[in-house]
């Protein structure tokens, strides 16, 4: 309701309270992400054992992926081509495991700074969008870990032109590959949040989503293609499929939304 007054709290940002008042506030907010992350990080660098064993798990035939679609045996070996190169590899890692685990906290952060400036109905709906934001986004990443990026890694890792001409992976490769493929796919999976919102602003309908489903998934295949450079078929059609699902999610979740 309109009349209702925002919380306030000493720590958090308040009408009364100036600009640079509100920036102190923010910056307190920022260093305890930062330390947050830091902390995490510092702990998935310390366990690199168990850390590297989830990361380089798709590389082998013995990962659970491959041994439900029954693929033949295979083992990518990888190698190191720089001094520094693993050290920093790992440092990199662990801060995004970090950064991963830490992320409930991290969002906890931001609505605690914005919610302040917001009626009790605004909060309720901001919580909904930002936990199903955060749950896509893991479901997506956990997607390409178990299906999108080892069905990459099995054709590309074994892909030769001829059998003299042997596949020699760098690591550096393989952790951008699977770090890229990770955002990029936790960014696809945010389809249905995004529709939501922009059904409820009005800027589109379940009708429209319907009337263009032909070019969405001409859209589907082009972003699929992306996320997966191969000329595998099925690999397409693998990564397709849950983006073409989510499509026609979001298209139930514009029609709900518009209802209410």
């Amino acid at each position: 309701m309109r009349g209702e007054q925002p919380i306030v709290n000493s720590q958090q940002p308040t009408a009364s309270m100036t600009f640079w008042d509100h920036l102190d506030v923010l910056r307190s907010s920022l260093i305890r992400m930062a330390v947050a992350v830091v902390a995490f990080g510092v702990v998935a660098f310390i366990l690199k054992d168990e850390l590297f064993s989830v990361v380089l798990a798709p590389r082998s035939s013995d990962f659970v992926t491959y041994r439900l679609l029954g693929t033949g045996a295979f083992h990518i070996q990888l190698m190191n081509t720089g001094l520094t190169e693993q050290f920093m590899i790992h440092i990199r890692t662990a801060m995004y495991a970090g950064l991963l685990i830490a992320s409930p906290y991290i969002l906890y952060e931001l609505f605690r700074f914005v919610s302040p400036g917001l009626y009790a109905n605004e909060r309720r709906y901001a919580v909904w969008i930002v936990g199903a934001a955060y749950v896509m986004f893991l479901i997506g990443t956990l997607v390409n870990y178990f299906m999108v990026f080892p069905l990459t890694v099995r054709f590309l890792g074994t892909y030769q032109v001829s059998p003299d001409v042997a596949n020699m992976l760098t690591l550096q490769s393989y952790i951008d590959t699977l770090l890229g493929m990770s955002l990029v796919m936790g960014v696809v999976f945010e389809l249905p949040v995004v529709s939501a919102l922009l059904g409820r602003m009005g800027l589109i309908s379940a009708q429209l989503m319907t009337t263009y489903r032909r070019h969405a998934m001409v859209a589907i295949l082009v972003v699929a293609a992306i996320i997966t450079p191969t000329t595998d078929v099925f690999t397409l059609f693998v990564v397709a499929l849950p983006i073409y699902l989510l499509y026609e999610i979001s298209i139930q979740i514009v029609r709900i939304t518009k209802q209410n």
